[in-house]
């Protein structure tokens, strides 16, 4: 077997188990499921490894590697064929949103729809109902990042006020990924607690069936350690902050 046998082996593992169906070119049925995954489907820029259908309209497209491959050196290809997608053919809007490439092992996903996209290192790829409610909201996650409403500092420290306006401003610039340093006793899960309830309050409300929501914000996890017990302050975490009065009450926590 090739590498690139292997590749296209592991991405259908991953496509399956995030609830795709695959099929060849040759014995296409948009009507098989919800999300549809194509094979070497034909583009105006030559057979894309993968197209992407959800409710038999395309909306995306996998560039596959073998493993090895410096997946951002690719990312203009993937975007190819997107943009020269044939127009007769039901679509979402062109260039097609969503953009993955990836080798099986590793996998990066971009949405187009951003101002500034870029790509980003994703675990496995989207289930069909996520990108599915993705393409709901007008406005993707990072766009309503640079629209969130303006702090209300009651009850924070200046060092508080700092950290939660900065972070903000990071992810304002698009740096998704960022840092808080903070002294001891400085209030740092306190910080972190205002931070994520002020995201849950201030991004549009999801419907019953938004799982975007769920995988966005709703697995947010503390990683700080007990100084005494060395084991994950989760129960703090929820019953301290998430569960006081200081908050009303908005999660179903189990």
């Amino acid at each position: 077997m090739t590498p690139e046998e292997l590749a296209r082996q592991h991405i259908d593992q991953l496509l399956m188990q995030s609830g795709w169906s695959i099929q060849d070119v040759k014995a296409i049925n948009l009507g098989a499921g919800l999300g549809i995954a194509v094979r070497e489907f034909p583009t105006d820029a030559g057979p894309a490894d993968y197209m992407l259908f959800i409710d038999r309209k395309a909306v995306g497209v996998i560039e596959a590697k073998p493993e090895g491959t410096t997946l951002g050196g690719v990312h203009e290809q993937t975007i190819k064929y997107g943009v020269n997608f044939p127009k007769h053919i039901p679509h979402v809007q062109l260039p097609l949103p969503f953009t993955y490439e990836s080798t099986g092992i590793e996998t990066y996903f971009s949405d187009l729809r951003d101002s500034d996209y870029r790509s980003r290192r994703v675990f496995t790829f989207h289930r069909p109902e996520t990108l599915q409610d993705y393409l709901r909201d007008a406005v993707t996650l990072r766009g309503h990042l640079k629209q969130l409403p303006e702090l209300d500092i009651t009850g924070l420290r200046k060092c508080q006020i700092e950290a939660i306006t900065k972070l903000e401003k990071s992810f304002h610039n698009t740096r998704p990924r960022a840092l808080i340093q903070m002294a001891t006793g400085s209030g740092k899960t306190f910080t972190a607690v205002s931070f994520v309830y002020r995201l849950i309050t201030s991004l549009p409300k999801p419907n019953e069936s938004c799982s975007w929501w769920t995988a966005r914000l709703w697995a947010v996890r503390p990683a700080v350690s007990s100084p005494i017990t060395g084991l994950p302050m989760t129960d703090g975490f929820l019953q301290n902050y998430i569960m006081s009065s200081y908050y009303p009450p908005i999660l179903s926590i189990r």
